[in-house]
């Protein structure tokens, strides 16, 4: 019996052939096993896809026949086309957003007597783009800088003293919009002050609010949509603002609602809300939304109907601004000037003002003796 070596296999041509040859058809049977499973799980994407558009396409057409949805699915292969307007929640408002105009297309509200109680200050809130918003698609505050426009909450500050997140959810861009400071300043703000005010006759407030751009008919007796443009981001400024108003009894049930649209400019106090009550339908109509559709319209009457409409009057909002400067003072020297500004107007202090200069005082007081200690 002859003997062969393992090294005389090892060194033999046909061996090493087909060691090779085995060595290639592994490699391919491997890349062939790789390419299959990427072309597998490449349809299993695909197929996703089109289970996700046809899906879509079955939400928003209620009568969309199979073929003009598998067409459909093939057309939108690269997707829908998608323009930021979902609706984005935030601790105390939601809201949805205008991606091309950056500003909001409108903010909701909740308004108890309850949950407008809190310590919570604009003091430590700052203006800033939403984090939750495309850096490409938001508003920064240099737009609004030397603009001639003031940064218009939607949201108030004064609806947010919950707690610091709400506070600060109220200060993202995407809840502002330019608006004219005396318009922020005065009218706007004492309509914001009437909502919160309504908490105290009705257990809820509901509130939707936000920019319109409203038609003008020009001297070629044509209508026109014109508006301005402000800073880098192009920052649209809106015409007019609106503002929807729905109350509740103790029992949940809806009472009166009422929608108002105001000019972005100055408005006097010789102007009552009454003059700027518009057609809930007609509004929903100009902005292309149905804005409370959850409403039973037919059950319920206007808000100025039912509660009269009327804002604060010039003295008694010219003693609440007077109050908020000196909650601010954090000095004596600045307490007395504020203080002063009464006599220069010539109005009474009321018992809360009176008492609040007193508060004030004593702290003062006291931490001068502190350091004296």
């Amino acid at each position: 019996m002859v003997k062969v070596s393992k090294s005389k296999y090892i060194t033999n041509p046909v061996y090493l052939r087909g060691v090779l040859m085995g060595a290639i058809l592994a490699v391919g049977a491997n890349a062939w096993l790789y390419a299959l499973q990427g072309y597998q799980k490449r349809k299993e994407e695909e197929e996703r896809s089109v289970k996700t558009i046809k899906q879509t396409l079955l939400n928003t057409a209620d009568s969309t026949s199979e073929e003009k949805l598998e067409r459909c699915s093939a057309i939108l292969k690269y997707g829908i086309a998608e323009d930021g307007r979902m609706v984005r929640y935030y601790t105390n408002h939601a809201l949805v957003y205008n991606q091309q105009m950056r500003i909001p297309v409108w903010v909701a509200e909740h308004l108890t007597k309850e949950n407008l109680q809190g310590k919570s200050t604009r003091r430590f809130a700052t203006f800033m783009p939403d984090p939750a918003v495309d850096e490409e698609f938001t508003a920064e505050n240099s737009d609004y800088w030397k603009s001639g426009w003031s940064r218009g909450h939607m949201s108030p500050a004064g609806n947010n003293k919950i707690n610091p997140a709400a506070m600060q959810d109220s200060f993202y861009l995407s809840n502002v919009v330019p608006q004219n400071y005396e318009n922020n300043a005065g009218y706007w703000n004492r309509l914001e002050m009437y909502c919160r005010d309504l908490t105290k006759k009705y257990s809820n407030v509901y509130i939707i609010s936000g920019p319109a751009m409203i038609p003008e008919e020009e001297e070629d007796g044509k209508k026109y949509v014109k508006y301005q443009v402000i800073g880098e981001n192009e920052v649209a400024v809106p015409t007019h603002l609106f503002k929807v108003i729905i109350v509740e009894d103790k029992h949940g049930a809806t009472k009166a609602v009422s929608a108002f649209v105001v000019p972005n400019k100055p408005i006097g106090f010789e102007h009552h809300l009454k003059e700027f009550e518009v057609d809930l339908p007609g509004l929903e109509r100009v902005l292309g939304i149905k804005l409370v559709k959850n409403l039973d319209r037919d059950k319920v009457e206007s808000l100025c109907k039912v509660d009269g409409c009327k804002l604060i009057g010039k003295k008694e909002f010219e003693l609440y601004f007077i109050g908020r400067k000196l909650e601010s003072a954090n000095t004596r020297e600045r307490v007395e000037k504020v203080w002063s500004e009464l006599e220069e107007k010539k109005l009474k202090p009321d018992r809360y003002l009176k008492k609040l200069y007193q508060k004030k005082l004593e702290e003062f007081e006291e931490r001068e003796r502190a350091k004296g200690s």
